[in-house]
């Protein structure tokens, strides 16, 4: 047994360690690994199944197809996409592609031949590493598009693709002969494509000053250490796992639970809990499902749920959580769900509810230290406490600029402030609240409405798993609010019943013209619900029948 001297010395030196990793300034990414590399050699960063794999490995293998990348061709600011879901060769890939000053570009795993082509076309990338299941398809791009020399894999048939590189054996060959670079702190690190929803996708260029000055503003926020560990369900392809579950859990020294993807969902459990996951980074649709689930014994008995639940703090993010699931997976879980906000453009996060001290139901917290945000009107003129205007941000996170793409960089940011398209206010204490997207402003005879306001107050009832509310233009009344809604397993509700309570609790202006019930509402590869698909089919369908 350990003296309480032995045990508070322990500690002392945790602490002294945990002070000391982040005295340095890091000028790169790949930097910051091989920092991390020596000071946590043999400890694990990536867990993936039954597989771990050390801080000191993950820098070797990544040195190793470093080399290899360089011997091919591949150099300074050239783009090398990686077309994979979560596993350990992204990571391996992503940092192999920074450490000689590359630019990593993730494409979607989801992704269908030609939307990864138009990726790997408009960036001009020279290697395209992916997935075996994606090797047929990368084939075709590669006679499509004149930059791409090279396809790299693992797990394949050789004698079927003789001309694709094994991963395994550039991996196993142990060449650490890179040349080095000087990677500057404004150098760009990734390219990470927007969803497309408004046209074609945008390539956010990310430089290493972005990404470093965002993970250290994740520190100060939820003050993780080398303890800590990270749930990674969510795709890494994505800015916000990519940012909060891979490069923040790097800075901290701390140790990330890979899932390959969040089903099934069991498997995604049992993992937290074995690996002893204490920071659970989740979407919103996870934490509603989560608030419904029937929990172990450990958790329905408070004494035994202090000692054995290895969750410390929840984090949700990439897009609204509804009030009322807060409340109640705390209760559930006994641990702070913190909601943040965010964008691609800004590295991602910009504010996180405080992990300790006062919080404010509906609020997505304060803003991170090092930035600075303001709520704006059409014309750009700030706008009074607690006004609704467009929220702007400005710090070393946001984004240089898009890729090749000078005229919708311009319209984007703007005197250095980056314009979100999000409508916001903010009160007098500094919590952000986000209202709605301007272009999905709802505008009734001349009065705006917000979709949240309505999807707010139909998360109340019970019986709700998920709504949507988008704005369709009806030919005679102008534009209108539709409400879709899916209910849980068993239960349902009535439309006339809906409105009746909606009735009681919103202006006449802002009620539904209909309402639709599906079994399922269109999801993002994040959990996000897809409002332009529901908006695409209201129109199609009620156009020309609307009364």
């Amino acid at each position: 047994m350990q003296s309480i001297l032995e045990v508070v010395l322990a500690r002392f030196v945790v602490f002294r360690r945990e002070t000391d990793l982040y005295k340095k300034d890091f000028q790169n990414l790949g930097e910051l690994l091989e920092d991390r590399a020596k000071k946590f050699a043999r400890k694990p960063f990536l867990i993936f199944g039954r597989r771990k794999f050390t801080f000191s490995e993950i820098n070797n293998l990544s040195s190793y197809l470093a080399s290899f990348l360089n011997k091919e061709g591949v150099g300074f600011q050239d783009r090398v996409c990686i077309w994979m879901s979560n596993l350990p060769w992204f990571v391996i890939s992503y940092f192999a592609i920074l450490k000689i000053g590359a630019i990593a570009v993730p494409v979607n795993s989801m992704f269908k031949r030609e939307e990864a082509k138009f990726l790997v076309e408009d960036t001009q990338a020279k290697v395209l590493i992916v997935a075996p299941e994606n090797i047929e398809p990368a084939f075709n791009i590669k006679l499509r598009v004149n930059s791409l020399s090279k396809i790299i894999s693992f797990s394949f048939n050789k004698d079927v693709y003789q001309e694709v590189i094994d991963l395994r054996d550039i991996l196993n060959g142990k060449e650490e002969f890179f040349k080095r670079v000087t990677v500057k702190p404004q150098d760009i690190a990734e390219i990470l494509y927007t969803s497309g929803t408004t046209g074609e996708p945008k390539g956010a260029c990310l430089t290493h000053r972005n990404l470093l000055a965002n993970i250290r503003d994740c520190q100060i926020a939820i003050s993780a250490s080398s303890e800590d560990v990270f749930s990674c369900f969510l795709p890494l392809f994505h800015s916000f796992a990519s940012t909060v579950c891979l490069l923040f859990p790097l800075y901290t020294g701390s140790t990330t639970v890979l899932f390959r993807s969040i089903r099934p969902f069991k498997r995604v459990l049992k993992g937290i809990f074995k690996n002893r996951v204490s920071v659970f980074v989740g979407v919103p649709s996870i934490f509603s499902a989560l608030k419904e689930v029937k929990l172990p014994l450990i958790f329905r008995i408070p004494l035994l749920k202090k000692f054995f639940n290895p969750l410390r703090v929840a984090i949700s993010g990439a897009s609204a959580l509804a009030c009322e699931v807060i409340p109640a997976f705390e209760k559930k879980f006994g641990i702070p769900l913190l909601e943040g906000y965010g964008l691609t453009e800004a590295s991602p996060v910009v504010s996180l509810s405080p992990l300790k001290g006062k919080r404010k139901p509906g609020s997505i917290g304060k803003v991170f230290p090092s930035q600075e945000v303001k709520v704006v009107d059409s014309q750009g003129k700030e706008l009074p406490v607690g006004e609704v205007g467009e929220l702007i941000v400005k710090g070393p996170n946001v984004m240089k600029g898009y890729f090749k793409r000078v005229e919708d960089t311009q319209k984007t940011i703007r005197g250095g402030w980056l314009y979100t398209g999000d409508l916001a206010k903010i009160d007098e204490e500094g919590f952000i609240y986000i209202v709605g997207r301007i272009k999905e402003m709802i505008n009734v005879r001349g009065l705006n409405v917000y979709p949240r306001e309505i999807e707010e107050v139909i998360y109340q009832l019970s019986p709700v798993k998920e709504c949507a509310v988008v704005g369709i233009n009806h030919p005679r009344k102008g534009e209108v609010p539709l409400v879709f809604i899916a209910f849980k397993e068993g239960e349902s509700l009535s439309s006339q019943e809906i409105f009746n309570y909606l009735k009681d609790r919103l202006a006449v202006y802002k009620l539904p013209w209909r309402i639709e019930v599906r079994e399922s509402l269109p999801k993002s590869s994040t959990g996000k619900i897809v409002k332009y698909l529901l908006k695409e089919e209201a129109e199609s369908k009620f156009f020309k029948k609307a009364d």
